[in-house]
């Protein structure tokens, strides 16, 4: 007996919708129903009239499971369309995160010249702690994260990627 291994692949999907609602709601509960996995989910209003919202959902699976993810959603009936940036070619991902640090000492001077090294901002700052802000692709976020936890983490908060085609196709 063979058991065929597939590949896993990370995908980014920008979701254009009714702005109404519970159409989160009913996306996040087509993911959930199915088993289906969200890394990251982005929501904000991008027309004049407040009628449309664009949703960015990461997500990763097989490609026949990405594909049926696209279909399912592309059935609901509040979505417009939905655009696999992945797929579509080159885009551009981008992510924000506020992380706190305590540290006294060498820990403190440490956190601050990982923060210079990945341009990292302090917007907050006490005699024990700082908070810094930093954006960028989901892996820098990852590894500054990770590099703050040898020096003091205390919390983070992510926003979750944000992400766009790159040229003039619109999603």
């Amino acid at each position: 007996m063979h058991i065929k291994e597939e590949r896993v692949e990370r995908h980014v999907l920008a979701v254009l919708v009714d702005n109404e609602a519970g159409i989160l709601a009913r996306i996040a509960g087509m993911f959930t129903a199915r088993g289906y996995n969200i890394e990251s989910l982005t929501v904000a209003d991008i027309s004049a009239d407040h009628a449309i919202s664009r949703i960015t959902i990461a997500t990763n699976g097989p490609p026949h499971v990405i594909e049926q993810i696209i279909a399912q959603l592309d059935r609901l009936v509040p979505v417009h369309s939905v655009r696999d940036l992945t797929e579509a070619g080159p885009h551009v991902q981008r992510e924000l995160a506020l992380v706190k640090v305590a540290g006294k000492g060498e820990n403190r001077i440490e956190a601050m010249r990982l923060a210079d090294v990945y341009r990292a901002r302090v917007v907050d700052a006490t005699t024990e702690s700082f908070v810094f802000e930093i954006t960028g692709a989901p892996d820098k976020i990852q590894t500054f994260v990770a590099l703050m936890r040898e020096v003091g983490l205390v919390e983070v908060g992510r926003t979750g990627v944000v992400a766009i085609g790159r040229g003039l196709d619109a999603a």
